[in-house]
């Protein structure tokens, strides 16, 4: 099959992919140099602060910075999410990373439905052989039809 039959989906050789990943700015190295120097700038100004008398500031610059890195901690720990299918060597992979736990999951093309959980604007069920994933969390609400067409029609082919 060639790429331009798919909008979503990535085809190399026999194996076609689709990668969904969540749509961030900002990488988590990035966000770590720009929390460093956050720290700086609050710590020199709070230190100019207490310097000249004014003894609160330095506390409640510490204070801030905490709280923006934890927000930032929390913010890095899902900028990596993504959702990973791969119609490869006779399998339907999917693979699923949250929050750093990450969960994959086989099915064999031709035992596998694919359809939305409750109505056209769902996430995507893809079920088989007693197991089933939901897909299409990092897609607009109104493409997940067309994805899941896309991922049938592949499987059809395969």
């Amino acid at each position: 099959m060639s790429n331009s039959v798919f909008r979503f989906a990535t085809v190399s050789g026999q194996s076609i992919h689709w990668f969904l990943k969540r749509n961030c700015s900002v990488t988590p190295s990035q966000l770590g140099w720009l929390y460093a120097s956050l720290c700086v700038v609050s710590m020199g100004i709070g230190a100019v602060f207490w310097w000249h008398g004014a003894r609160l500031v330095l506390p409640f610059a510490w204070l801030e910075l905490v709280a923006v890195g934890v927000a930032f901690v929390l913010y890095a720990r899902h900028a990596t999410d993504g959702e990973k299918i791969a119609l490869q060597e006779g399998r339907l992979v999917v693979e699923l990373e949250n929050g750093g736990h990450y969960e994959r999951t086989e099915f064999l093309p031709h035992q596998v439905r694919v359809e939305p959980q409750a109505s056209d604007r769902s996430l995507i069920e893809v079920s088989g052989q007693g197991r089933s994933v939901r897909v299409g969390r990092y897609v607009r609400p109104e493409l997940r039809a067309a994805l899941a067409r896309e991922i049938r029609m592949a499987l059809r082919a395969a």
